[in-house]
């Protein structure tokens, strides 16, 4: 009984992660069509987020001191690129696409994954991989609709395939990261990192930093600029990744990270309702096609998972934290 409540509270917890995630394409559109630069919204975002976790990074590394000194190379370069650079191609491709079809673009790094271990590391990807892959590529030719002329602006497609790259960099530096380096701390720190790369790039010029401080729209309704900040670095950057550390931790990273593919359906319909944006048809199966190729490969992941042995002296270490180390939980644009 008690395995079925921690069950259905890792679930709860999986959904709210995904659904909060999902919310920040439509915070974050307000803040851009008022003035505000894709790099400042980033800044804010990952800068606010990181201040709120410095507190339980610190007492989650006590006595861990060490380990997060010997990672901390690992954690810049997560926060640069996973980071920073995922969030900054996700909110320029949010400029000028629709906030579904830059997520799905977004998505499109789970294949450039397969592709790098395959590259790098030699892995051949199995059947079962390789029609993910094939669908989610179809699905992204659907997305783009080029055949019925869609409106889809180069650029917004360039930047979500910088967020894909990003996106792709999370997942590998991940899985390459000391398991013993908690969770909550690499996000606070990868935060941290990549926030203060990223105004540093604003003092010198190289990134626009613009910030706006009039009234923005938000579902309809004129509200202060710092409403839309603040659901950004506090509902989708600090709930979003408690919520899904907790999922992971209570139903291991594989099948968090499927429940996370909720993301998408999430993200579309809080872009409904927030902005008034539906796909069309055609793009909502190529969306379908996407998530089907994604859970292919996650599934793919999850039959052919072999179990780490555990570290000398902790034996009793659960198949959860080998899970994790596996297939890093959680997706999207983290």
């Amino acid at each position: 009984m008690r395995s079925e409540h921690s069950a259905g509270a890792g679930l709860g917890l999986a959904l709210l992660s995904a659904a909060t995630f999902g919310s920040s394409g439509a915070f974050a559109r307000p803040l851009l069509d008022t003035g505000w630069s894709a790099g400042a919204a980033v800044a804010a975002r990952v800068g606010i987020a990181a201040l709120i976790l410095a507190v339980p990074a610190a007492l989650a590394l006590r006595g861990l001191w060490g380990v997060a000194r010997s990672a901390s190379g690992s954690v810049a370069l997560f926060g640069l690129l996973a980071v920073g650079g995922a969030q900054v191609g996700f909110f320029n491709a949010v400029r000028y696409l629709p906030v579904g079809v830059a997520l799905l673009l977004e998505y499109s790094g789970i294949v450039l994954v397969v592709a790098w271990m395959w590259a790098r590391h030699g892995h051949r990807p199995r059947r079962l991989t390789v029609a993910g892959v094939a669908a989610a590529v179809v699905g992204l030719l659907l997305i783009l609709d080029i055949a019925a002329g869609a409106d889809i602006h180069p650029a917004g497609v360039a930047w979500g395939l910088v967020a894909a790259v990003g996106l792709a960099s999370y997942f590998v530096l991940s899985a390459q990261l000391d398991p013993r380096l908690p969770a909550v701390a690499l996000a606070a720190g990868g935060m941290a990192f990549g926030a203060a790369v990223l105004l540093a790039l604003g003092v010198v010029g190289a990134l626009p930093m613009r910030v706006a401080s009039g009234p923005v729209l938000l579902a309809g309704h004129s509200v202060s600029w710092l409403v839309p900040v603040v659901g950004l670095s506090l509902v989708a950057a600090v709930i979003a990744y408690l919520a899904g550390i907790g999922a992971a931790r209570t139903l291991g990273a594989a099948l968090s990270s499927f429940v996370g593919l909720t993301e998408v359906v999430f993200a579309v319909l809080i872009a409904w309702l927030a902005l008034g944006e539906l796909p069309t048809v055609i793009q909502a199966v190529g969306g379908g096609c996407v998530v089907a190729g994604i859970a292919l490969v996650r599934l793919d992941q999850l039959r052919h998972a072999r179990p780490l042995p555990p570290p000398a002296g902790n034996s009793g270490q659960g198949t959860a934290a080998n899970d994790e180390l596996r297939s890093p939980a959680g997706c999207g644009n983290r």
